[in-house]
């Protein structure tokens, strides 16, 4: 049986840091509902992998929320919502959060998430698993517009490259890595940009970044400080990785 302590978000964003302190850089956040497993304990630091993506990063113990074995289990079972709004108000065990676009919502009619989780929740919100076309990716896209470029962020109030790509195919139903350089061999390679569609990615490793390609010659991504749109390739390199992953559903 697996012995490692599981926790949750139960915060709006907790960040998660590359060592065991709070100078140390922010890899990723754990955004409300993800769920997680501790690794290991350093003082008052936990070192902890998520479940959906397998990243791995360092969070206070002040900011985190043990469960139960069972309840991971069955968290892990269950086709739980996605927060499709920018920002939200839930009330979580008769206290007012603010959640952010791409939170997750255990929501179900079972008896142990009535029990463990006592959520109320009136905003918008799809199943995670719902698979999407390249029309709802646009549409969620143009929620990131401008946001701000932040080392490690994944929401439209800070982000960086790989969380934007990460995030988008997280609301239109597909699990991508949480790094530039793992999501180079998700979906489908394509050869060339004479064979691209609308949806594909651009993986630039030289300098971490990674794109979506909305229309002929037009990408987005984070690119001069902010979430925006390039044209004709600009900033891409040449050795840039093309992949399909819409297509693949």
């Amino acid at each position: 049986m697996d012995q490692y302590p599981k926790g949750i978000c139960r915060l709006a964003v907790v960040p998660m840091r590359a060592n065991a302190s709070h100078e140390a850089i922010m890899l990723s956040q754990l955004l409300f509902g993800e769920h997680y497993q501790v690794l290991r304990q350093e003082g008052e630091w936990l070192e902890i992998e998520v479940h959906f993506d397998h990243s791995k990063g360092w969070i206070h113990q002040d900011q985190h929320s043990a469960i139960s074995q069972e309840y991971f289990k069955q968290i892990n079972l269950s086709d739980y919502k996605v927060c499709t709004d920018l920002s939200a108000t839930i009330f979580f065990q008769k206290k007012k959060v603010h959640i952010v676009l791409g939170s997750i919502l255990p929501i179900s009619t079972n008896e142990l998430f009535k029990l463990e989780e006592q959520i109320a929740y009136n905003g918008s919100s799809k199943s995670l698993s719902q698979r999407r076309d390249f029309d709802f990716l646009k549409e969620e896209i143009k929620k990131y517009d401008n946001a701000p470029y932040l080392p490690g962020g994944k929401t439209p109030f800070g982000i960086d490259s790989a969380g934007f790509v990460q995030q988008v195919f997280k609301l239109c139903g597909f699990k991508l890595p949480r790094k530039a350089v793992e999501q180079k061999s998700v979906g489908k390679k394509v050869d060339g940009v004479d064979s691209l569609l609308p949806g594909d990615i651009a993986v630039d490793e030289l300098q971490d970044r990674v794109y979506i390609l909305l229309e002929k010659n037009v990408w987005v991504g984070v690119n001069e400080g902010a979430v925006r749109r390039l044209s004709n390739h600009e900033n891409i390199d040449a050795s840039a990785v093309f992949r399909r992953i819409l297509r693949e559903a």
